[in-house]
């Protein structure tokens, strides 16, 4: 508070009154009468220096004020809401603004718009895109409009944000290395053992192009989709990702995303551990010339005779529990399939040896699990057998797989019309059920010991479950830009936001789930009560769990636009 002298020149006049200062929603300065004291003439009858003392008074008013942290409104009763503004805003999102600045994405970016020519900030666009993906979900254009949602001074349009596109893609290998390296430097990032996996995104049109094509979609979609392999490292944090186009087989993923991520990030000796869908031989042979190492889960019921006749014996299972068992054995000369050379789509394969271990446990666990989805899948069977007709239209393979004498035409998914009975595969069910439970890896580390070999594939979860989060809780897809630098820019930013809501969840200590912090934070919002005064009306265990870890101050009640700026301060501060 201080003392306003208001002068008049048509009365000659000066007016002494009392006042505060504040900025309104907006960030404009504005003042506000506390007490109104009088005319100066009047006052000097009263006072020998009524300057001198009332604005001694207004210091103590306002002494007194921050004493008390409490202050007097008056709300018109039959004020309009202010359809021009925001009336509301996110200010949970200070908890990835301060992750995004720590990451140092700002500075990288900052630095690669020094030799372009356009005059958006580049840094802006990106928090802003990053920031709706984790809480507001959508478009481009719905992150534009979302953008009155923020405390952050967001001035760009949506074309600006499409010609921004054009540049992260630009910059992408660059800032996946940049981001690569603050988290060695914030979190010790160890890369000796890294998680692989492949999924895809579909996208809403008809045409295929040199990057959307049609293939086998996670989803059984129609589409055309993009594969995107991603990177994970043992604390479950990406570490990088490359495109694919969409008929590209999982296999063929792997070397290059490797051969990439060794080259750019210094990476000496990589151990991936992968699912059976990237168990080629190629990628073994490649592992092998390189010094690398592997851990592949190996279908047990599609392997040689050989080796289902081993994981059947009983000789050598160690039984750790009475519903637990697991054995291995060295293999000095385990035959693989290289490719020699390819002509057209025929590939030319060479069989080689390998030295592998070869480890297969049971749980009764997994073997009750599947016997449940394999009964599923033959209820539905015997009623696709019972009546054809009502299933014209299938991508449910795992029923149609167990009935004799159908016909699926790979194209549509339609039952194709036949002569022949339909009868259920009773054979392919009894061999099935020999295997139930049976689970095995192969590994490149003879040395190690077995449980910790499944320990180590068992951290796959991690990336599946990145895979769920991007495409449920970030909206990944469906994808709507058309060229393929916008749409690699729009990977990059999914891409940006699972990298620190991964972080976020692991500063938490991994007690909620990312699904559950995003809706936290969402929540947290404040609405304008008045003047530069901010309401706040949530909190949670999530958002008492921050002000721990992070330093936030979740949970206050009411706060001026000075404190919420000044607390934004905060997290851009290297």
């Amino acid at each position: 508070m201080y003392l306003r002298k208001t002068y008049s020149k048509k009365t000659g006049r000066t007016y002494l009154s009392i006042v505060q200062g504040y900025r309104n929603k907006e960030g404009k300065s504005k003042q506000k009468t506390v007490q109104k004291v009088g005319y100066l003439d009047e006052l000097k009858k009263e006072y020998d220096d009524p300057i001198a003392h009332f604005t001694a008074v207004a210091a103590a008013m306002d002494k007194e004020r921050q004493a008390a942290k409490s202050v007097t409104i008056t709300i018109d009763m039959t004020s309009q809401v202010d359809r021009n503004n925001a009336n509301r805003k996110n200010y949970g999102y200070i908890i990835f603004s301060k992750i995004y600045h720590e990451l140092e994405i700002d500075i990288f970016l900052k630095n690669a718009r020094r030799h372009e020519n356009f005059i958006f900030n580049t840094d802006a666009i990106m928090r802003l895109l990053v920031y709706t993906r984790l809480l507001y979900p959508g478009s481009k254009r719905a992150s534009v409009l979302n953008k009155k949602h923020f405390f952050d001074n967001f001035k760009f349009s949506l074309d600006d944000v499409y010609d921004a596109l054009t540049h992260f893609d630009k910059v992408s290998g660059a800032l996946q290395q940049h981001l690569h390296e603050m988290v060695t430097a914030h979190y010790g990032r160890d890369t000796d053992l890294v998680y692989y996996d492949v999924t895809n995104y579909y996208f809403e049109i008809d045409r295929q192009d040199d990057l959307r094509k049609k293939g086998p979609s996670k989803e059984h979609r129609k589409d055309p989709i993009v594969q995107m392999g991603l990177l994970l490292d043992k604390l479950g944090l990406p570490i990088s990702y490359k495109l694919f186009p969409g008929n590209t087989h999982d296999s063929q993923t792997l070397m290059p995303v490797l051969t990439e991520v060794k080259k750019k990030f210094s990476i000496r000796r990589i151990i991936t551990v992968a699912d059976k869908g990237l168990n080629s031989g190629d990628n073994i042979a490649y592992s092998t010339v390189l010094g690398d190492g592997y851990i592949y889960s190996k279908s047990v019921r599609g392997a040689s005779e050989n080796f289902k006749q081993w994981v059947l014996d009983e000789t050598g299972y160690r039984h750790l529990t009475d519903s637990y068992k697991l054995k291995s054995k060295l293999v000095p000369d385990a035959e693989i399939n290289v490719t020699m050379k390819q002509i057209g789509k025929k590939k030319i394969k060479k069989k080689e040896t390998v030295e592998q271990k070869w480890i297969v446990f049971y749980s009764e666990k997994y073997a009750a699990r599947a016997k449940h989805k394999r009964e599923e899948a033959i209820a539905k069977a015997v009623r696709m057998i019972e009546n054809p007709a009502k299933y014209r239209r299938t991508f449910d393979y795992g029923a149609a797989g167990y009935i004799e004498n159908l016909k699926i035409d790979k194209e549509t998914g339609e039952i194709m019309n036949t002569e022949e009975t339909l009868v259920l595969d009773t054979r392919k069910i009894e061999d099935e059920e020999k295997y139930d439970g049976y689970y095995a890896i192969v590994t490149s580390e003879l040395d190690d010991a077995d449980e910790h070999i499944i320990e180590m594939y068992r951290g796959l979860w991690r990336i599946e479950e990145s895979f769920k989060v991007t495409k449920s809780v970030l909206g990944t897809r469906p994808v709507y830009l058309r060229t393929n630098e916008h749409i690699n820019a729009h990977f990059l930013i999914c891409f940006i936001a699972l990298l620190i809501a991964r972080i976020v969840e692991m500063r938490l200590g991994g007690k909620y789930t990312i699904s559950k912090i995003t809706e936290t934070l969402q929540n947290v919002a404040c609405s304008h009560l008045d003047q530069n005064l901010w309401l706040f009306d949530f909190a949670d265990e999530v958002t008492d769990e921050c002000n721990a870890v992070f330093g936030t101050d979740f949970g206050r009640k009411v706060m001026t636009l000075q404190e919420i700026k000044k607390n934004f301060g905060k997290t851009k501060r290297h």
